[in-house]
């Protein structure tokens, strides 16, 4: 999230996640995908990275894990990607790596290829842009965004001998959490809408990435139904009743809609998202502006329960690969909900 929740950040305790994985965890026979655990060591390529392709299972609750967070978490967060600076060659790196995925996965690029320059910054810089087309006749002319912006600020003032922002949980989580569901959704084909999965470049410089694609996209005149966005989710909320909390709760249904396609609460009302505006401070606020459709983010970063805002310890460390998997997991049947319902539920208030 932007800058001007950064003063805040100092004050905040420490609840600090696991990264480390459970040894217990086993993939289910019938899924297809292979992790070999060699994969838990940073990737020095794009193209090592293998297992995050082919045939999935399509049993929701089990689709994601720990270890398959743990992959994607490992080379996103190194420090071979120097926190993902706009225009980097870590960010390079990155997209790259989220291009492979999308290949690997059935998801076919939205534009000509998957990257798309921007054209609101000066240096070159893009979005990483996905799309899976609906299976209805109908439905599909109508799209759903999922999104997450996947740069970070680079290399910051060295703390600790250590000068690499990593941006783990800013927004290395949220890409993740992206990927993942584009994973389901390539393989699975279930969805009656189009969906897009856009990840973004130059967040940190003031949502430039999605204040592009949202405009790109308006030209194009799509049929944008609703924007969902992940920010900032690699450790869960400290004593509440909800997985995530929704910015902008009170603007529109999309936290009942969510929550009638879960089993237990996903989307809940956090009060100090509302007081410090958080609604405009991630890369769902664009949407909102061009399409004036509900275009939202679903974020579990509470203000007590991480302390690393934009510092050198946004560590893998103190990230919780369980609670991230079971938010995907509790993703999907809410994200398929909203893609296959017959009618646009979601509204604003």
């Amino acid at each position: 999230m932007k800058n001007s929740i950064l003063f805040l950040v100092g004050l905040m305790a420490v609840s600090c996640g696991s990264s480390k994985i459970d040894e217990s965890v086993t993939l289910q026979s019938e899924d297809a995908v292979q992790f070999d655990r060699s994969l838990m060591e940073v990737p020095k390529k794009a193209d090592d990275l293998n297992g995050i392709d082919g045939a999935v299972s399509t049993r929701q609750n089990q689709f994601s894990s720990a270890e398959k967070v743990g992959v994607i978490m490992n080379f996103l967060a190194s420090d071979d990607l120097q926190g993902r600076d706009t225009g980097s060659e870590g960010i390079e790196k990155a997209a790259e790596f989220i291009e492979n995925i999308f290949s690997k996965n059935n998801i076919k690029p939205h534009f000509e290829a998957y990257r798309d320059e921007l054209s609101n910054y000066d240096q070159p810089a893009f979005n990483v842009v996905g799309v899976v087309e609906g299976n209805d006749p109908k439905l599909k002319n109508e799209y759903v965004i999922i999104g997450a912006h996947y740069d970070h600020i680079g290399l910051i003032a060295e703390e600790n001998g250590d000068k690499i922002a990593n941006g783990a949980n800013d927004n290395a989580t949220g890409t993740t959490t992206v990927l993942e569901l584009a994973r389901y959704f390539g393989n699975a084909k279930t969805n009656k809408r189009s969906i897009i999965f856009a990840l973004f470049s130059a967040e940190e410089k003031g949502l430039l990435g999605s204040k592009h694609l949202a405009q790109k996209l308006k030209d194009e005149n799509l049929n944008l139904y609703a924007m969902l966005n992940y920010e900032m989710v690699g450790v869960p909320l400290v004593d509440k009743d909800y997985l995530a909390y929704l910015t902008g709760y009170e603007e529109s249904n999309m936290a009942e809609v969510a929550n009638s396609y879960s089993e237990k609460t996903y989307a809940g009302f956090l009060p100090k998202a509302k007081e410090f505006n958080l609604f405009k401070r991630s890369d769902n606020y664009p949407f909102h502006e061009v399409f004036g459709v509900p275009s939202q983010t679903f974020s579990t970063f509470d203000f007590t329960n991480f302390n690393h805002y934009h510092k050198v310890g946004d560590e893998l460390s103190e990230m919780d690969f369980v609670h991230m998997a079971n938010l995907i997991n509790k993703s999907v049947p809410v994200v398929e909900g909203i893609v296959n319902a017959p009618t646009k539920e979601i509204k604003y208030d």
